[in-house]
C-alpha cells in the first residue's frame, strides 16, 4: 500500500467535489460558506487515486478531520493527517493549536498530546501546543487574598463599547471589590481585538477596581467554533455557549476565583437570549450568574452596539453619540472611513 498526503485545492472544483463526496461518507454534510470560506490550507491522504484521508486547518484551528480506517490498522491514517497538519502548522510559525470535535474522537486526539479543557455530550475542545491555557492564567494579573475579596467577571464582545457595556461593569464594580472583563478575543467583527480591548479600557479607566483583559482563545466565540460536526437538528448556538460556559466554569472561573459573572438582560437578540439562558444553567453553583437591565438612552431606546454599527455604515454617528463613552464616540469619528470601507468589503455589521 502507498499512501500520500498533499495540499488539496478546493477551489478546485473536481477536487472539492471529490473532497466533499469523502466527507460526506463519513456522515459530515454542512459545507457552508461560513466554514469553508474560512479555510486556511486542506490536507488529503491518498492510497494511491484513492482519498481516504483529510483534515484542514483556519488558523490555529482543526477542522474537517476525517479519515477511512477500512483495511488498516485503527488510528494510523487519523495520527498520520494530525501529524501532517501539526507540521504544517509549525512550518507557519502557529505553535498553539486548537481543535473542536465529535467527543467521541477526543481520547484519539489526546493520544497524540492534546489536552481536553472541556466537553459537552456531544463536542469536545482540545488543545495542544503553547501558549496555552496555563500560560494564559499565569499571564493574567493576580488578586491578593482572594478568598477574602468578591471577584467577578463579565465577558464582551464590546463592537464597539458603549455606555451599555459601561453600565453593566459599573453595576458588577459596585457591587464587588473586583472584575474582571474579559475582551473576546475574535478579528470577525467590525472592530478589531486590538481597537475594542483599546475602547474598553479607554472606556473604563476611571474604576480603579476593574481589570481589562484579552479572553485570549478560551472566550469561545461563534466565529471559531465550527458547528459542522453537530446533527443538524440540534442549536449550533446552545452547544457553542455551553462550551464557553463550562470552560469558564471548570478552567477560568477557580483560576481566578471568580465567584459571580455579570451579564446584561438581552430583550432584542435571541442569539445573546440563549447564551445567558445557558449560562445560567451550566455555571450555577460553582459560579453565580447576575442578570443586569439592560439600560437606554436619552430617547428612551435600548442601547446596543448593532445600532452604533448601523449608524457608522450610514455615516451618521451624532445619532449614537449619547450611546457612547466619549473615547469610543472620538474613536470612530476619527476612524469612519475606515471602519466603513470594512463594511463595504463584506464585514457583517448584524449579530454581536
Amino acid at each position: 500500500m502507498y499512501e500520500s498526503i498533499i495540499q488539496l485545492n478546493l477551489h478546485d472544483k473536481k477536487k472539492r467535489a471529490e473532497w466533499m463526496t469523502f466527507m460526506k461518507s463519513l456522515g459530515i454534510a454542512d459545507f457552508s460558506d461560513k466554514e469553508v470560506d474560512a479555510i486556511d490550507f486542506t490536507l488529503g491522504m491518498y492510497d494511491g487515486d484513492q482519498l481516504v484521508g483529510t483534515g484542514s486547518a483556519s488558523g490555529n484551528v482543526l477542522k474537517y478531520i476525517g479519515v477511512c480506517n477500512k483495511g488498516v490498522t485503527q488510528g494510523s491514517r487519523f495520527n498520520a493527517i494530525i501529524n501532517a497538519l501539526t507540521s504544517r502548522l509549525y512550518q507557519d510559525q502557529v505553535f498553539h493549536i486548537l481543535v473542536f470535535t465529535k467527543l467521541k474522537y477526543s481520547e484519539s486526539f489526546q493520544h497524540l498530546g492534546f489536552t481536553e479543557l472541556a466537553h459537552t455530550e456531544l463536542a469536545a475542545f482540545l488543545e495542544t501546543g503553547s501558549p496555552n491555557l496555563t500560560d494564559y492564567l499565569d499571564e493574567l494579573p493576580k488578586i491578593d487574598q482572594p478568598d477574602r475579596q468578591k471577584i467577578a467577571g463579565i465577558v464582551m464582545n464590546a463592537n464597539p463599547f458603549t455606555n451599555g457595556h459601561r453600565f453593566l461593569v459599573e453595576s458588577a464594580a459596585k457591587e464587588s471589590d473586583w472584575v474582571y472583563v474579559f475582551v473576546v478575543s475574535t478579528d470577525a467583527s467590525l472592530f478589531t481585538t486590538q481597537e475594542r480591548v483599546k475602547l474598553v479600557k479607554e472606556g473604563l479607566s476611571d474604576l480603579q477596581n476593574v481589570m481589562v483583559v484579552d479572553g485570549g482563545a478560551y472566550m469561545v466565540s461563534y466565529a471559531t467554533f465550527p458547528s459542522y460536526f453537530l446533527p443538524s437538528n440540534v442549536n449550533n448556538v446552545t452547544y457553542q455557549t455551553m462550551m464557553d460556559a463550562r470552560i469558564f466554569r471548570d478552567q477560568i472561573a477557580p483560576a481566578l476565583h471568580i465567584r459571580t459573572r455579570y451579564v446584561g438582560t438581552e430583550p432584542l437578540s435571541k442569539t445573546t437570549n440563549i447564551y445567558n439562558q445557558t449560562l445560567l444553567k451550566e455555571l450555577p453553583p460553582k459560579v453565580n450568574v447576575k442578570e443586569i437591565q439592560r439600560n437606554k438612552n436619552e430617547s428612551g431606546q435600548y442601547i446596543t452596539a448593532t445600532s452604533v454599527r448601523r449608524a457608522i455604515q450610514e455615516g451618521d454617528v451624532t445619532k449614537v453619540k449619547d450611546s457612547l463613552p466619549t473615547s469610543t464616540y472620538q474613536f470612530i469619528k476619527d476612524h469612519l472611513g475606515i471602519l466603513q470601507s470594512r463594511i463595504k468589503k463584506g464585514m457583517n455589521i448584524d449579530g454581536n
